[in-house]
């Protein structure tokens, strides 16, 4: 049997049973839905044709992959032949009730025809589509082990030719190998003699620049030295300038400080005669005046240390708070 009339089987015996299922479909349909109706409550009626629909559904699903499964090969295991026959029985149950139930024996034999016809075609075209699938396997597993046969033989060859040419390609390997370690050893030898010379030259290079690095060492010693003997001078230099002028800062601050002592002495003396009633000269009482704002003393205080107005005392502080003629007012000199 070739490829073509196997499909035409295959085609045949797919047709065959779907029409059967779907007149079994439609002949339970048909045939249920007044049980269903009869047994259901009034406003539920419209829901008597689920019940075939539902078994019906699952016979489509049963049939559709046992096709599958028996094309493949496989095997589903012991639910599905559960489900195939329990959706037979209840099909054929279904059926027959309603003539079961009115003791009509002519009634359950003519409405068994389908779903009995439904169940035994379910079976035998899944024995035919095995059997098909065994002839189509058997013929293809037989070219199969020939081809594998052909295949090994092919790598078979291919290895042995594989192997002969790694053994030249090894034999070429290992004299060329060895002419390789010869020029490797001639290259060596002569690199070894270069490499003596420039090792001679490089030494005598490094000796030569070891002594110019020690001169440079050694000039460059020199030259630390006299830097650092220069900075010592610079550093010993301004730490004189340094000590001379904080010497001279504090002379200048000695000199400022008995300036003042001997300005207050003065002023002192100046403020310690008392109110006087006449008025004094107007160089001493300039003097007492300048003590006195010096002093913080008040314009009044100063009128009476002096004996002249309150008019005159303020104008004389007035110049006094500010340069007059851009010149300090010297108050020791005021009061000579």
């Amino acid at each position: 049997m070739n490829a073509v009339q196997i499909r035409s089987a295959e085609r045949a015996l797919s047709a065959g049973t779907w029409l059967i299922v779907a007149g079994a479909m439609l002949y339970s349909i048909l045939t249920v839905t007044p049980l269903a109706a009869a047994h259901t409550p009034a406003r539920w009626a419209w829901t008597a044709p689920i019940l075939p629909l539902v078994v019906d559904a699952a016979v489509v699903i049963v049939v559709r992959l046992d096709a599958v499964l028996a094309r493949l090969g496989g095997n589903g295991g012991r639910w599905p032949i559960v489900l195939r026959w329990m959706t037979g029985c209840m099909t054929l149950a279904l059926n027959v009730a309603d003539s079961a139930l009115k003791n009509d024996l002519v009634g359950v034999a003519v409405h068994a025809v389908a779903p009995l016809l439904l169940i035994v075609t379910a079976e035998t075209g899944l024995a035919y589509r095995r059997a098909i699938t065994a002839a189509v396997v058997a013929p293809e597993a037989k070219q199969q082990a020939e081809r594998e046969t052909r295949e090994r033989a092919a790598v078979e060859r291919r290895e042995e030719v594989a192997r002969r040419a790694r053994e030249e390609r090894e034999h070429a390997a290992v004299l060329a190998r060895e002419q390789r370690e010869h020029e490797a050893r001639m290259a060596r030898e002569q690199a070894e003699r270069e490499a003596a010379v420039r090792r001679e030259e490089r030494e005598r290079e490094q000796a030569r620049e070891r002594a110019e690095r020690e001169e440079r060492e050694r000039v460059e010693r020199e030259r630390e030295q006299l830097r650092a003997e220069r900075e010592r001078r610079e550093r010993e230099a301004a730490e004189r300038a340094e000590h001379e002028q904080r010497a001279r800062a504090e002379q200048a601050r000695r000199e400022q400080a008995e300036r003042e002592e001997r300005a207050a002495r003065e002023r002192a003396a100046l403020l310690s005669g008392g109110p006087v009633t006449d008025k004094l000269a107007e160089d001493d009482a300039r003097a007492i005046v300048a003590a006195a704002q010096a002093e913080g003393l008040s314009v009044r205080s100063a009128a009476e240390l002096c004996g002249w107005s309150v008019g005159w005392v303020s104008a004389r502080y007035a110049e006094l708070r500010g340069p007059v003629s851009g010149v300090a007012v010297d108050l020791t000199g005021a009061g000579r």
